[in-house]
């Protein structure tokens, strides 16, 4: 199994997770965070922001599943601009059901 970690403009949220949604890629976790990228946040007029809000998608699934799920979140969050966002995929060594402590997802 892979974690995707999926860090987006908070404003294409609703666009991958209903792309997500749509290529039957269900279960995810949500967070709003705040960070900034390689270009070290925005200047605004005399204004200098550090750190953005973004949202962090967090989605397990299948080893033959993260691909389609890496290329839906890109595709679905892509706006061309600097902080269109980041994804992060690390392998996931086993996952419990909380209810029935029973292994998998």
């Amino acid at each position: 199994m892979k974690m995707i970690r999926a860090i987006i403009r908070p404003e294409k949220e609703d666009e991958v997770r209903a792309a997500l949604e749509q290529a039957g890629l269900v279960g995810l976790t949500k967070l709003a965070v705040s960070g900034r990228g390689k270009q070290g946040g925005i200047q605004v007029g005399s204004a200098r922001y550090d750190e953005l809000p973004k949202t962090m998608l967090l989605l397990v699934v299948e080893d033959g599943e993260a691909d389609r799920a890496m290329t839906t979140i890109q595709q679905a969050a892509f706006t061309g601009n600097f902080g269109d966002g980041v994804i992060f995929v690390s392998e996931v060594e086993a996952a419990y059901t909380i209810r029935t402590a029973a292994p998998g997802l």
